[in-house]
């Protein structure tokens, strides 16, 4: 990459001076998208000023891909918070990794749980991760589902471990079923927290369980958490396509209605990966997929802990939108969703996050507020964690529309993040 000396006009904007520092380089729009990983329009919106400036870690990599080595040539008099880039941490989260990272080596002489005990004390953690969190009576949230997941995991952590460890045949095989789910929800705990290596250790942890249960399904699981997670975080290199495809194909070609679903959710992944490096055409030939499979399951239909069904294969479609540039498109996906399909509280905050997002994107600051505030109310911690919430607050207290800059403020307080 050529080196330049010469900056930017001081006046410029964030998107003006990436315009600028681009066609110093000769390198066009196209060019650019390919070595982000990103769609053309991505690079349009960011030079235009629809999306503001990215991440830290894409940030970087923008800046080295157009030949800037100081990050000031970019980012002007924008200041860089490393506060609005970081991930908050959730006070426990010493406690899981403890008990993902300490090692029982001397003999247990306990009795292991039988598969069908831990089966049931997994169905009561996946409805605490999904319910609503329960409140005081003047409305203020007792604990959120992270604090209360966090609490459950070390000890299922144990005995799922001692039980795949101990018992035989068919049980250890559904012990190890267990052992991958008990994974899942670590994974999830993990999710938007500052400790990537954790969240890579649990998805390994979680697939190697799955495989040694010679389960398709729990394999379908493992893969569609791995891609989840890892997309969610804002990692789309983790996203992995070619897992999901091969996890798909292992499922029999049958009407039972969770290998219907977990194929589904499969094809799902591999959607939302295309859209987030924006492949539009493979995501939504993907998508279509499935649609059909939610629709081949029924409108009423919701996997009790995946929760794929109608309801998130169109709220995920906003965020697809989102991500390919189409935040009008994305709008009116969100105007027809009905969150009452979605049974889960985490998931209704998040496609309300997302529907913010695209009114963000289109410099509606009201209603992305408003939209920010209801995804509180339904779930704290889900906003809590959410880098897009973290990123935009700051910007929408300080310059947002007048009339709702005080419920930005009071938003951010709530949330703990930085003004």
């Amino acid at each position: 990459m050529p080196e330049h000396t010469d900056t930017a006009p001081p006046a410029l904007t964030f998107g003006q001076r990436v315009q600028y520092a681009r066609e110093r380089a000769g390198l066009s729009r196209a060019v650019v998208a390919g070595l982000m990983d990103q769609s053309t329009e991505w690079v349009k919106a960011i030079e235009k000023g629809s999306i503001g400036m990215p991440r830290l870690p894409k940030l970087l990599r923008l800046a080295h891909v157009i030949g800037v080595e100081d990050l000031a040539d970019l980012t002007g008099d924008e200041r860089l918070a490393t506060t609005t880039y970081t991930k908050a941490e959730h006070g426990d989260l010493p406690i899981l990794k403890r008990a993902l990272t300490s090692y029982r080596l001397a003999p247990d002489d306990r009795e292991p749980e039988p598969a069908n005990v831990l089966a049931a004390r997994l169905r009561r953690a996946w409805q605490m991760w999904h319910d609503r969190d329960p409140q005081t009576a003047n409305g203020r949230t007792v604990d959120g589902h992270r604090t209360r997941i966090v609490r459950l995991l070390p000890p299922l952590l144990a005995d799922t471990q001692h039980s795949a460890r101990t018992l035989q045949g068919a049980d250890r095989r559904r012990a190890l079923v267990a052992l991958a789910e008990t994974y899942h929800l670590a994974q999830l705990f993990l999710s938007f927290q500052p400790a990537p290596d954790l969240v890579v250790l649990t998805g390994d942890r979680a697939m190697a369980a799955a495989q040694d249960a010679d389960s398709p399904r729990a394999i379908a699981g493992a893969a569609w958490y791995m891609n989840h997670v890892h997309r969610d975080a804002g990692e789309a290199a983790e996203a992995r396509v070619d897992l999901a495809e091969q996890a798909a194909a292992l499922l029999p070609s049958t009407e039972d209605p969770e290998h219907i679903a977990r194929r589904g959710v499969l094809y799902l992944a591999v959607a939302l990966s295309y859209a987030k490096t924006g492949q539009a055409g493979d995501a939504w030939r993907y998508w279509d997929k499935a649609d059909a499979a939610a629709r081949e399951l029924g409108d009423d239909y919701a996997h009790p802990w995946l929760i794929f069904g109608r309801g998130i294969v169109d709220g995920y479609a906003i965020t697809m939108h989102n991500d390919l540039m189409q935040p009008g498109k994305a709008l009116e996906v969100a105007e027809a969703l009905d969150l009452e399909r979605i049974p889960s509280a985490t998931r209704r905050s998040y496609h309300l996050i997302e529907s913010a997002r695209a009114h963000g994107l289109l410099g509606e600051g009201t209603a992305a507020v408003a939209l920010l505030g209801k995804a509180y109310r339904e779930s704290p911690e889900t906003i809590q964690y959410n880098l897009h919430t973290r990123s935009v607050l700051p910007e929408l207290a300080k310059t947002g529309p007048r009339m709702v800059r005080a419920d930005a403020l009071g938003l951010a307080r709530d949330l703990g993040v930085p003004v």
